[in-house]
């Protein structure tokens, strides 16, 4: 994708399978967004193939899209429609929609059902925007930062439900998301995006695997006080330390790589990188 002489997505190459849960992060500008919206079909690719469901998404007709959902960053309705009145009324669209009292109850919107749009808040009209995205039970769900505004409670039942569509339904959702812990708890794989390239994929331990990210392993040396090295290998230096002591090891701790420490560590490593030189800038 390409803005002027711009590249915000550079040879993104990515294959999301059926039925997975599949996290995309990365800083701001990266281009999640961008990605998200071409393959819903939103936004118009500047070059390269994309295939949704079997079908280019620049061609996507209503049968296609009906197949999809898709929570964006931020929506916009019409400010007198009530919550309940919205919900049931596209909920008629669909062959096998949700219920919508399930949806409002899922997503902490229940006492707000008569509520006009207009005068929800910040967060009640981002649990809108979740409500309206699930409402038709799509094969594949899009979420751009899905849970930005809510509160622990209606984020953890959101979590619930998504594990539960994927789980029950098999379908498949991409979720973008800046919460490390969302990507962790939720993710099949994740892909991490920085400056328009895929720069790693794969699942937690693929990630920290390939980052070369290390665990901590604590213990309390009666001789020399709390002690702590970082290993690769856990389990292995561990079960030296068993033999060591003869027995359980005092205040034993083992701290594995979370994806944020990956992540970040990913990051840090593609900013100090030397820049990439295109053909044309070469010449």
């Amino acid at each position: 994708m390409r803005y002027g002489a711009h590249d915000v997505l550079d040879g993104l190459d990515l294959e999301v399978r059926r039925g997975e849960l599949f996290g995309l992060l990365g800083p701001n500008g990266a281009g999640k967004s961008t990605t998200i919206e071409i393959l819903e079909g939103y936004r118009r690719r500047s070059g390269g193939e994309a295939t949704v469901l079997g079908q280019d998404p620049e061609t996507g007709d209503a049968a296609w899209r009906a197949r999809i959902g898709i929570v964006l960053q931020s929506s916009r309705d019409h400010g007198r429609w009530r919550v309940a009145d919205l919900l049931h009324h596209l909920s008629r669209y669909y062959h096998d929609p949700l219920d919508p009292a399930e949806v409002m109850g899922t997503v902490g919107l229940t006492q707000q059902a008569g509520q006009q749009l207009a005068k929800l808040s910040g967060g009640q009209r981002r649990r809108l925007d979740v409500a309206l995205g699930i409402i038709g039970r799509p094969e594949l769900m899009f979420l751009d930062e899905p849970t930005t505004g809510f509160d622990p409670e209606a984020r953890r039942a959101l979590h619930t439900l998504l594990l539960r569509l994927r789980d029950d339904r098999g379908m498949t959702i991409v979720l973008t998301t800046h919460d490390m812990a969302e990507a962790q708890q939720l993710a099949d794989r994740i892909g991490i995006l920085q400056h328009g390239r895929l720069t790693a994929c794969g699942t937690l331990r693929d990630l920290t695997a390939a980052a070369r990210a290390r665990s901590e392993v604590r213990w309390t040396d009666p001789d020399g006080g709390a002690r702590c090295v970082t290993t690769a290998d856990p389990s292995k230096t561990a079960w030296e330390l068993h033999q060591r002591y003869g027995g359980p090891i005092p205040d034993l701790e083992i701290r594995r790589p979370t994806l944020e420490d990956t992540y970040l560590g990913m990051v840090a490593a593609e900013a100090s990188a030397p820049a990439r030189v295109t053909a044309e800038e070469a010449s």
